[in-house]
């Protein structure tokens, strides 16, 4: 390193990703600076995970209330009211509670914040403004953006950035997309009062996950009111005094106060300069990276969101642990991709970790499949009309569990620690001889004994 470079890493991108490496690496002892244009945080924290799950949080409300006369609470209907700026307000106060946080720790690890946007003049220099940063090493870690499909009337779409800012909820709303994002958009406005119809191009939504659980959800949320449409996409949207008229394609229209697309996000790549310098991108727009984060060009490399790797705050952050020892630690050390869990937080919840019943199949496994569907015991005095699935995927000639997925509430507390037995490689006899909780919903992934295939 030259005594005329300013730094010894310089990161694009203030998100997840890019914060945990920033840290990591000025730990080890090296100069960094991470470079933001709008938010520390990123989308998770700002437009993504947290607010969202305080959104779930707030709509699941509803039910709780509702259930409450089966346990003696009697809370009159007239005397319920909800107020959105209220619950808009204090998510917002809790996202600058964080912002605060991101910077005070980066600011603690001796990490530079410099705020402005970027771009990559060559291999070892960022310009942000009429500033320039010489650098040893530069990370790209700028996330993904939403994408909004170029249909006539596209200004009228909100995409989920702005769902977390609306000045009012409407009476009715459209949500089109069959992605997690999709999903929970519409179960948050449905739990919130508002008539909610999604919309998706394909059979059904939640594409790549386990048939069992995609059906079962969808007979789920159907009992939420929830109007499911498949098969069908928007061709047009047009003002309709304070309204809009959505144009279906397959010739119906409706009539809605919001219009919402969660059809996808692209990596955010603009204007820094990737391609002039011999970054490759690929053909969807991701930056293309080595199994250690490295570019084409050596000194510069990617992380995160942009990479098109799963989209999920742990495993940015997972490769940020890596990359910065492969940077500034002992070189050592690889992404494992195998067995993420995550969980979708629609009503009910979604929890999943490992391989899917038909990915198992498609991989030459011979399976035992267990599968149980009940009633929580918390909706048994309520008597709402709510069940929860559970799956588990087993290699028959070696007992191990390969996939465990859930339907039902907590899916993805209760999912969380399954991921630590399916990581570890635990087998199904291991799974028979773990003494259970009771009574917990969860019990019963130590309690199925049958295989139903």
């Amino acid at each position: 390193m030259s005594e005329n470079q300013d730094f010894d890493l310089i990161i694009i991108g203030a998100g997840s990703g890019g914060v945990r490496l920033a840290r990591m690496s000025a730990q080890m002892g090296a100069r960094v600076a991470v470079v933001e244009s709008r938010y520390l945080g990123g989308t998770c924290v700002n437009v993504g995970c947290v607010p969202k799950k305080l959104f779930v949080y707030g709509a699941h409300v509803r039910d709780d209330l509702e259930d409450a006369e089966g346990y003696g609470w009697r809370i009159p209907n007239e005397d319920v009211t909800f107020d959105w700026p209220t619950l808009v307000a204090n998510k917002n106060a809790e996202i600058e509670r964080l912002n605060g946080i991101y910077g005070r720790m980066l600011e603690n690890a001796g990490v530079t914040i410099i705020e402005g946007t970027a771009s990559i003049r060559d291999p070892h220099t960022v310009a942000v403004g009429d500033q320039t940063y010489r650098t040893k090493h530069i990370t790209v870690a700028t996330g993904s953006w939403p994408v909004i499909p170029e249909i006539p009337g596209k200004e009228c779409l909100l995409s989920s950035n702005e769902m977390f800012y609306l000045p009012q909820l409407p009476r009715h709303a459209v949500v089109w997309g069959g992605g997690y994002i999709a999903v929970e958009f519409a179960g948050i406005l449905a739990g919130l009062g508002v008539e909610t119809t999604l919309l998706y191009r394909g059979d059904l939504f939640l594409r790549g996950f386990d048939e069992d659980i995609r059906r079962f959800t969808e007979q789920e949320i159907r009992k939420k009111g929830i109007d499911l449409r498949f098969n069908v996409t928007i061709d047009s949207v047009e003002p309709d005094n304070a309204h809009y008229r959505v144009n279906l394609s397959d010739g119906s229209c409706l009539e809605t106060g919001l219009v919402m697309a969660a059809t996808g996000r692209r990596a955010l790549v603009d204007g820094l300069g990737l391609e002039e310098l011999g970054v490759e991108l690929t053909g969807s727009g991701h930056v293309v990276v080595d199994d250690h984060f490295q570019t084409a060009v050596p000194s510069i490399s990617a992380l995160g969101d942009v990479i098109g790797t799963p989209q999920l705050t742990p495993v940015a952050l997972a490769q940020a642990m890596v990359l910065s020892r492969r940077l500034f630690g002992d070189g050592q050390g690889d992404m494992d991709y195998s067995a993420i869990p995550t969980a979708v937080f629609c009503q009910p919840n979604i929890g999943t970790v490992g391989l899917t019943e038909q990915e198992a199949r498609e991989a030459g496994h011979s399976l035992r499949i267990y599968r149980s569907e009940f009633r929580p015991m918390k909706y048994t005095l309520s008597g709402r009309d709510e069940r929860c699935l559970m799956k588990l995927v087993v290699d028959d000639q070696t007992d191990k569990v390969l996939g465990a997925h859930m339907v039902g509430p907590d899916a993805g507390e209760i999912t969380q620690g399954l991921a630590v037995a399916i990581k570890a490689g635990a087998t199904k006899a291991q799974f028979d001889s773990t003494i259970g909780i009771h009574p917990t919903s969860a019990e019963e992934f130590v309690t199925m004994r049958q295989p139903v295939a």
